[in-house]
């Protein structure tokens, strides 16, 4: 079976190589694609292969190491990920032809930072497995340019947005945390796609339950009829129907703080500690509520917690989904609603 590879130079930009029997030791790797020096793309092609006949190279799922190459003479973080054209895959199975082609992509940077971006770069590989072939004419004209643009596609939408919002940003964040409905108008195609990376991104989806987050969505969209409306036709972007809270707007300062250095990778470290500190405060919530089942000064702290930790309308609203089947917590969820009103 044979199987393509793709190497990157530290700028960025792509490459790949060809192998047989990932699980075998006899196999042999081609080169499809790259812009790195002779030297270092052998050095790369043996990393791969040493990693192909360990079996450690699963289909679609990427994986981060430091490779060592000799231009430039340090480690660079190498992301690298297996893959083959679904199309091809059924023909094969279909026709039980073990020739399909495999193919590995490779993307260089400068440390093993890449790890915190592996699911965009992840979602960035399945996307060429939509091209039919990767014959030469659509290797120049298609694969080429798209694997040489994935630094800029992949990992710099997050610190993107953030410069493009600034200020604003707290109300994106509030939408993303609450799946409050969002609406882009007037962008262009970079633009929305990368508000909509930042907003799956922020999300707590994942971290949750997949039952809470689908009734969320379902209560957060028949509350308010109407969605967030994202206007970018000027030079600043305009919103409407936007919420925030004190929690959004002190993680906001994080953000614009943090733009000065223009790193992608602190953005999304930012991003990372933001909903973890996001699920500490649901979980510890959740525990006052327990707590305050059968204890009225449980109860007290619960309606403390909620008030002081700035995003309180949003935890209640997380916690009223997930406790909707317990009419104990249920009890508690009602009357902190109503202590929040007064």
């Amino acid at each position: 079976r044979s199987s393509q590879q793709g190497a990157d130079g530290g700028d960025g930009s792509p490459g790949s190589a060809a192998a047989e029997t990932p699980s075998s030791e006899d196999f042999s790797l081609s080169l499809l694609d790259t812009n790195l020096p002779a030297e270092a793309e052998t050095e790369l092609r043996s990393f791969i292969a040493k990693r192909l006949t360990k079996g450690a190279l699963f289909e679609g799922m990427g994986n981060v190491a430091s490779v060592g190459l000799s231009i430039p003479e340090y480690k660079v973080g190498c992301y690298y990920c297996r893959f083959q054209q679904e199309n091809l895959l059924e023909m094969a199975t279909l026709e039980s032809d073990i020739n399909a082609p495999e193919y590995v992509v490779c993307f260089l940077g400068g440390s093993e930072k890449e790890d915190t971006f592996r699911l965009e770069l992840d979602k960035y590989i399945q996307s060429l497995k939509i091209n039919p072939d990767l014959e030469q004419k659509t290797l120049e004209t298609y694969v080429n340019p798209y694997l040489g643009s994935w630094f800029e596609n992949a990992i710099c939408p997050i610190q993107r947005v953030v410069q493009l919002f600034q200020e604003k940003l707290a109300f994106l964040l509030h939408a993303a945390l609450s799946y409050t409905p969002v609406e882009v108008r007037n962008a262009d195609e970079r633009t929305e796609k990368d508000i909509s990376r930042f907003l799956a991104a922020a999300s707590l989806q994942g971290l949750v339950q997949e039952g809470t987050m689908t009734s969320l969505c379902i209560a957060m969209t028949e509350e308010q009829h109407k969605s967030m409306i994202i206007d970018c036709g000027g030079a600043q972007p305009q919103l409407h129907n936007a919420g925030s809270n004190r929690f959004c707007e002190d993680w906001m300062h994080a953000f614009v703080n943090g733009a000065e250095g223009g790193n992608p990778f602190l953005f999304r470290q930012i991003l990372e500690n933001f909903k973890l500190k996001a699920i500490q405060d649901i979980n510890n919530l959740k525990r006052f509520i327990r707590q305050a089942e059968m204890n009225h000064y449980a109860l007290f702290k619960c309606y403390m917690f909620l008030k002081n930790c700035g995003s309180g309308d949003i935890l209640l609203k997380i916690v009223k989904v997930e406790h909707a089947e317990m009419p104990e917590a249920r009890n508690v969820v009602t009357v902190l609603e109503e202590f929040m009103r007064e």
